[in-house]
């Protein structure tokens, strides 16, 4: 299915919108590591590739989405509210007790949730099995993994990505939102894992690095994994912490904004920065 890239632009707009209203009206969580994931979130859930039916989301020939970066759940709800899963207006309940929408993805309290993931490192162990029983199943099933770069000093991620290479699970794509900053501060500082592409190579995956903030260049990147045959995929997707508010960002003087809600006084300013489509 193609879906013109001016509809695509427009949702992720309404994501990053999401984003900031409920972490917000939380008073919690991460924004700016959310928003930096938009652009791959929005291709793989209404660019035509995630075969993903809201009405049946226990569809055993499903594909699986894991956010195993499961601080970024607010970009992860948004898409399936979106999507039709839930009411719109459930979003607005994040973190709030009782909701579904926990701090990080919790398969147990929502449908559609692929993984219970916020541990991080973990989230492409659990594809390399989902993909490895597709494969048992002939399903044609397609797993997708997004990890975070400082995720990627996990020793688990290199056990996953051995296996997964071994075996030759080309319906496996793992994409690592290189947004370039981790909790404690920048990426490349705490533990700089580049080149992250050629790590992978090394484990028999087929490797991509592109600018991920750019709808086009995931589009395409997911059209190549997609027809690559007989090794796993890497999308080294590289990205900016916040995109979307990064002139408000500016002006609050933190790169980072890392695991903190946009301040209410502030919440109209970052979304008309989104509406205006200033990066």
């Amino acid at each position: 299915m193609s879906v013109p890239i001016d509809q695509l632009h427009a949702i992720a707009k309404e994501l990053r919108k999401d984003i900031l209203r409920m972490t917000t009206e939380a008073g919690s969580g991460h924004p700016s590591s959310s928003m930096s994931a938009v652009e791959v979130v929005t291709a793989l859930y209404f660019g035509g590739f995630l075969n993903f039916d809201a009405k049946n989301p226990k569809d055993p020939n499903r594909d699986r989405f894991i956010l195993s970066k499961g601080h970024a759940a607010p970009v992860l709800y948004a898409a399936l509210a979106h999507k039709g899963l839930f009411p719109h207006e459930e979003l607005m309940t994040l973190r709030k007790l009782g909701s579904r929408l926990e701090g990080h993805p919790n398969m147990l309290r929502l449908g559609g949730i692929e993984a219970s993931t916020g541990s991080l490192g973990q989230g492409l162990s659990m594809g390399v099995g989902y993909a490895l029983a597709a494969r048992l199943a002939k399903n044609g099933s397609q797993t997708y993994v997004m990890t975070g770069d400082g995720e990627l000093g996990q020793g688990q991620i290199w056990e996953a990505a051995a296996s997964a290479g071994k075996y030759g699970l080309d319906n496996l794509t793992c994409i690592v939102d290189r947004n370039g900053f981790q909790q404690t501060g920048s990426s490349f500082d705490v533990l700089n894992m580049d080149p992250i592409d050629g790590k992978f190579a090394s484990f028999g995956w087929s490797t991509q690095v592109i600018n991920g903030n750019d709808q086009q260049e995931v589009l395409d990147a997911l059209n190549r994994a997609r027809s690559n045959k007989g090794r796993p995929n890497c999308i080294v997707s590289l990205t900016k912490k916040g995109y979307g508010m990064l002139n408000l960002m500016a002006k609050l003087k933190d790169e980072n904004f890392h695991g903190k809600p946009m301040p209410a006084k502030y919440l109209d300013e970052a979304i008309a920065e989104v509406e205006a489509g200033v990066a």
